[in-house]
């Protein structure tokens, strides 16, 4: 298996060890402000009743005409799409497509984003995109595919064989650029360090297709700053993967959080090189895999770190605010929190968690996360932050459920001090 080119990170790990001198006290202590959610979606099941639909990543599609009527729209893997309005009921639910063979996986939706009047969504199960319409006005309905199935070819795969093995589409982020229009989506391939470029080709009968354009690795392994190599520790076969990513089309860069690594900087057309903005907690921490136990076993931390995120980092989600301002929010899966970090310098701002309410419980194991700061109508006038809760209390005795908690924005900046 060919291992990406050890990369130094040296300069990356000071910047981190510098910056956290200057954390606030709360972060420092390991103690963040808590938010409550406004509102929660009914719980899905990953069982045969449920139809093995596990929420996992969300978007916010805002209804210029209405925004009363704005609605979010979110994956749940196997059991398709769940499309959802601001009072989080379900409006309508989109199947994943059955398995095109016998001994083939069916879809498995993993992944979505929204660009202009697009919902794209990344299909696990056949390696591909698919393309749904937005329209409030088709009621119970208001997404509608429209796929170009000529135009949609396997992302990472050669053929159905491949697709079996499962390193197939995973992550996405969708954006269009703002000089030349063109809309573009990164996906990332799961077990693997390889991400791809993708533009987006509508036709003139409505049908969306797309193309690849190039592709980009992020590495596998590090030197460290005392001239060791060290990679994360994953089950045999696996690389380090991404899942959870952001376009900033203003500024032309895609985020891409590495799970078991950190959060990058990449320029979004995939040239130049990597920058990695900050790290988990237990970079560089030796560890092998125990087949045993079927876990890692860990050494001695050698203090390579940082002092934000926990392992996994999974769903970044961009905070726009007027003239290139804004906040970039990352979901620190490990301890259960959110870091925040400026649009324009990218420096940690603070953090909070989403505690439980008097009625709604918090977020565990948060997978994905979405804000849009734009007034929402009556409910969120001040804007509107979807998170993913891995773990919906009250459980469901011998079912696994899980939602999505609604968050007013305006709640959120003040807890976290944003001004």
């Amino acid at each position: 298996m060919r291992r990406a080119q050890a990369t130094s990170v040296s300069a990356v790990l000071v910047a981190a060890a510098t910056a956290f001198a200057a954390l606030p006290a709360q972060a420092a202590e390991g103690l963040l402000p808590q938010v409550h959610a406004k509102a929660e979606t009914p719980a899905v099941f990953d069982d045969e009743e449920g139809g093995n639909a596990s929420a996992d990543d969300p978007a916010i599609w805002r209804n210029d005409a209405d925004p009363n009527r704005s609605l979010v729209i979110a994956t749940a893997k196997e059991g398709g799409i769940r499309v959802y309005d601001l009072d989080a009921r379900e409006v309508q639910s989109i199947p994943a497509q059955p398995a095109p063979g016998p001994d083939d996986a069916p879809g498995r939706i993993n992944n979505v984003d929204i660009v202009g009047n697009y919902a794209v969504v990344s299909d696990r199960g056949f390696d591909a995109l698919r393309i749904y319409s937005i329209d409030a006005n088709r009621a119970g309905a208001p997404l509608e595919e429209v796929t170009d199935p000529a135009n949609a070819p396997l992302i990472f795969s050669a053929d159905q064989a491949e697709v079996n093995d499962e390193t197939t589409a995973y992550g996405l982020a969708v954006w269009q650029d703002p000089e030349s229009g063109r809309i573009f989506a990164a996906a990332s391939e799961a077990g693997r360090t390889t991400h791809a470029l993708l533009e987006l080709k509508p036709d003139a009968e409505g049908k969306v297709g797309y193309t690849k354009v190039r592709t980009l690795d992020l590495p596998a392994e590090f030197t460290l700053p005392n001239g060791a190599t060290w990679s994360p520790c994953e089950e045999p076969g696996e690389l380090p993967q991404s899942e959870g990513m952001v376009a900033d089309p203003a500024a032309g860069v895609l985020y891409i959080g590495q799970e078991d690594v950190g959060f990058w900087r990449v320029n979004a057309d995939f040239t130049g090189e990597p920058e990695l903005v900050d790290a988990v907690r237990d970079f560089g921490v030796p560890a092998t895999w125990d087949p045993a136990t079927e876990e890692c076993t860990y050494g001695e931390d050698p203090g390579f770190g940082g002092d934000v995120l926990t392992a996994d980092v999974e769903g970044l989600t961009l905070w726009n605010e007027p003239k290139g301002q804004g906040y970039l929010l990352v979901s620190s899966q490990g301890d259960n929190t959110f870091a925040v970090y400026g649009r324009s310098d990218n420096k940690y701002r603070g953090g909070f968690a989403l505690a439980p309410g008097s009625v709604i419980d918090g977020s565990e194991d948060c997978d994905g996360a979405a804000v849009l700061n734009a007034p929402l109508g009556e409910r969120y006038p001040n804007g509107l932050a979807v998170i993913h809760d891995g773990y919906d209390d009250p459980q469901v005795e011998g079912r696994e459920g899980s939602n999505y908690k609604f968050v007013d924005l305006a709640e959120l900046k003040a807890a976290v001090g944003l001004r």
